[in-house]
Formats: structure tokens, sequence, C-alpha cells
């Protein structure tokens, strides 16, 4: 999952991403409006990180405008405590949650997962395919109850995939999520993860789309995203 931070703040700004790269996202910063804006327009984000006063462009302005240019991903908005007005302008921008100064990072933390849970379409901070399960909290993935030892980018295609399960997943979409801005990108690498990842998981869940892409789907007999 990558996640787009714009908070002019450099400490706050670092903090936030330190914490996002422990729990396994990739991330990309903007100090001001006008960057975040060109980013959150031409890159594709899972969820972002958006404080409302910014430099060279406020928040609000650059959800407006975001929104306006059909951009839908999740926007969890930070503002000053004693801003209603900034919540309620926010809200009413097209923001999907905020958080108010000061905060602690778990609670950021929690509230991304929950926005990128609910933008693919599932309640429950842990996925269930098969006996894969992916705990979103934890950033750990099991299979039968045993911990998966994954690397960070085996760990980000899986999480993807089943984000995502069900449906196709081009090798360009892994790519653009999987990596920030600066990485030097390669779709031929996919295939290699992809390969990795189905011998550590040792059962056919991971499909093969000839021209289109991979696809998670859980056996013929558990068609449930959601543990329950």
């Amino acid at each position: 999952m990558r996640i787009l931070i714009v908070e002019d703040d450099k400490d706050l700004n670092r903090q936030l991403a330190d914490a996002l790269g422990e729990q396994g996202y990739v991330t990309d910063r903007a100090y001001d409006g006008e960057e975040g804006h060109f980013l959150g327009d031409t890159e594709p984000y899972d969820a972002v990180i958006l404080d409302i006063g910014l430099p060279e462009m406020d928040g609000v302005t650059v959800l407006e405008k975001w929104r306006a240019n059909q951009r839908l991903m999740p926007v969890l908005i930070l503002t000053a405590r004693d801003r209603w007005s900034d919540k309620v302008a926010g809200i009413d921008a097209g923001a999907d949650d905020y958080v108010t100064k000061p905060f602690h990072v778990e609670e950021v933390m929690a509230r991304i997962r929950a926005l990128i849970r609910r933008a693919s379409g599932h309640a429950s901070s842990e996925m269930v395919c098969g006996p894969v399960r992916l705990d979103t909290k934890a950033s750990k993935a099991s299979v039968d109850g045993s911990t998966l030892k994954l690397t960070s980018h085996e760990y980000r295609l899986l999480s993807y995939l089943m984000h995502h399960m069900g449906k196709v997943v081009s090798r360009t979409e892994l790519v653009e999520h999987m990596y920030d801005q600066d990485f030097d990108r390669d779709s031929n690498t996919i295939e290699v993860f992809v390969g990795r990842l189905r011998k550590k998981i040792g059962v056919e869940l991971i499909e093969t789309v000839r021209g289109l892409g991979y696809r998670m789907t859980p056996p013929e007999d558990d068609k449930s995203g959601d543990p329950g």
C-alpha cells in the first residue's frame, strides 16, 4: 500500500513516514500544498494524510481540487485542536476522516488502516484467503497458523492482493503501489516476488491471468474475504 503524506512540519512528516514504513507501507512525502496537490493528482495512492494548514496552497483547496478531478483515494486530514471550522470545511471538501493535533501516531495508523480496509470492502483488520491470514494491525501473515517470514516487498505484494481479493491486478498497478516515486521501477521483478510468495504460501491462491496480471482468490469452499 502506498501513502502520501502532505505535512509542512518536517519532523512530524518524518515521524509519520517512519511509523507507516514500520507497518509495511510505502510513503511519498510533500511539504506544501502545491507539491502535495501535484503528487495526489498524478500518482496512485491508497490513502493520503493531509494537513489543513499548508503553505502555498491550503489543505482544503488541495482536497477540493482532487475531488473535482475525480481523485477518490481516502483522505485523512490533520487539523488544529481549536479549529473546529477546519474539520467541517475538510469533511465538506471530501475528507473521509480527521485527527486533531496533537495526536498519538498510533491513532493515525489505526485510522489509515480503517480507511484502506473500507475502500477495498473489508470490515476487519484481519483478512483471510483459504489458509492464509493477513493481520494488517500487526503487519504479519500466516498460513494455517504458522507465521510467514516475508521480505518487505513480499508483504506489500501479499497485502495488496488480499486487499483486492477476487480482482485482477496488473503488474503496472502492483509496481505503482509497492514502490515510492523515487524507486527504479521494473515490472519484471513482480514475477520474481510472486514466485517467491507462492512458494512460501504453499497453496495455489495466486492466479496468473495471462496478459492482464494476477488475481488472489480463496478456494472454492471458502469464498469469504474476512474471518467469521
